[in-house]
């Protein structure tokens, strides 16, 4: 079958990279890609946000499967739109994209369902924002709404950090529509994790854990970022616990989402914090997460086509899902001065060399191809990941592939997979 990826990043050329090698795969698009899935199928100048171009290319390329892999597509609608002209689509619909697309919508459902989660409150007006969090004991977390594109989570450690970014948010409106509601939550203290399932409706089947590093500079310091590594499984949370974590965090809201005639169906991600207390739930995301996927991707065994058409049709199954034992571990590589300005257009080399390192494959986020080099497009540049038998092995081997890999400007952190370390 022809199949289309939605999404430009590092997540989508790994997804790119194992939807290739499927039996079921006639023709791969990518809209619009990179200079990673440029190698892999063609790229479709059609931007992840265009659901009426999206919906169009399908019908008239004969697309059998469609790829959503960020949210904004999902929460835009892509799902019915194609469902309407009997495309199917591997990511949720728009009713069940809220859990990403509004907090507000999915702390809800979180109190409703009882994952435990941290206490909260909403508010749509900023005066009674203010007056709540003057009442509120420090550091204190505020979120906008709606999607921010990762940027609309402040941890207020002072009560002028807070006021800030109410202001910001709802006043100045610095996320546009996004923060004109917002949610205050109490801070966790813990150490996060990142846990995802396949669902299909009625039947989940949990992923190997992974753990992100959302800072930008070493020991978690600095900005928040799309992620700038992540590493698979996560000693902080073992195998043997991902059924109880699957029954905590994923199936009360699965089975709330079917019995009320939503049922979810893609990939559920369940941010964690796993504190002294117990495990929180955070956030949910739609889909993969960016840099997880990489990981995820180097592990996953069984025919990722087979594993979404099981999930479109509700026919999934645990034994269709395998992963190899081998740990996994992505270091990003960065323009320097992302998250906030940075330069772009610089030429990348020594990606065949790292690709000569022992099971090593570098995953291309933002780059674009130049008559057949690839340069840097966006902030997030590129994924180097490898596999080991544990993790001390996997992790050097992608930074023995950082090593090798050169382009101006280049920024990356050196502490990846070091918790993870500490604790096996």
């Amino acid at each position: 079958m022809n199949i289309l990826i939605v999404g430009a990043g590092g997540r989508e050329h790994a997804l790119a990279w194992k939807i290739s090698q499927s039996p079921l795969l006639d023709k791969l698009f990518i809209a619009p890609g990179n200079g990673g899935t440029a190698l892999l199928g063609t790229n479709v100048p059609l931007k992840d946000n265009d659901v009426e171009g999206i919906v169009a290319f399908a019908r008239d390329n004969q697309i059998g499967l469609v790829v959503a892999g960020p949210e904004l597509p999902l929460v835009l609608g892509l799902n019915e739109a194609l469902k309407a002209v009997n495309i199917p689509c591997f990511g949720p619909c728009t009713f069940d994209a809220q859990l990403e697309g509004s907090k507000a919508f999915a702390k809800n459902m979180m109190r409703e369902t009882g994952v435990p989660t941290a206490d909260f409150q909403v508010f749509d007006s900023h005066e009674r924002a203010l007056e709540y969090v003057r009442g509120h004991s420090l550091p204190m977390v505020i979120k906008a709404d709606g999607l921010a594109a990762g940027k609309g989570v402040v941890i207020a450690q002072s009560m002028d950090e807070a006021e800030e970014a109410l202001r910001d948010m709802m006043v100045t409106q610095v996320f546009g529509e996004a923060g004109q509601t917002v949610v205050v939550e109490e801070a966790l203290i813990g150490e996060e994790a990142s846990f995802m399932a396949f669902c299909d409706g009625t039947t989940i089947v949990p992923m190997p854990s992974l753990q992100d590093h959302k800072r930008i500079g070493d020991d978690d310091t600095g900005l928040n970022t799309g992620g700038m590594g992540a590493y698979s499984p996560a000693p902080i949370l073992p195998q043997e616990n991902y059924e109880a974590m699957a029954d905590l965090a994923i199936r009360p809201i699965t089975r709330h989402l079917a019995s009320i005639g939503q049922p979810f169906k893609g990939v559920l991600y369940a941010g964690l914090m796993i504190t002294e207390q117990g495990t929180m739930v955070l956030e949910y995301n739609v889909r993969f997460g960016d840099p997880e996927c990489q990981p995820l991707m180097a592990r996953l065994k069984s025919d990722l086509v087979e594993i979404m058409l099981a999930c479109v049709n509700g026919t999934l199954a645990p034994e269709l899902v395998e992963f190899h034992e081998e740990t996994s571990c992505c270091v990003v590589m960065a323009a320097l001065g992302y998250p906030q300005s940075y330069p772009k257009g610089m030429a990348i080399n020594g990606i065949e060399a790292a690709e000569q390192i022992e099971s090593v494959k570098v995953f291309q986020a933002g780059t674009q191809l130049q008559d057949g080099i690839p340069v840097s497009s966006g902030g997030r540049v590129l994924g180097v990941t490898a596999l080991g038998t544990d993790l001390r092995q996997a992790r050097e081997r992608a930074y023995q592939a950082v090593d090798k890999i050169h382009f101006e400007n280049s920024y990356y952190r050196k502490d990846i997979a070091n918790k993870g370390l500490r604790r096996s």
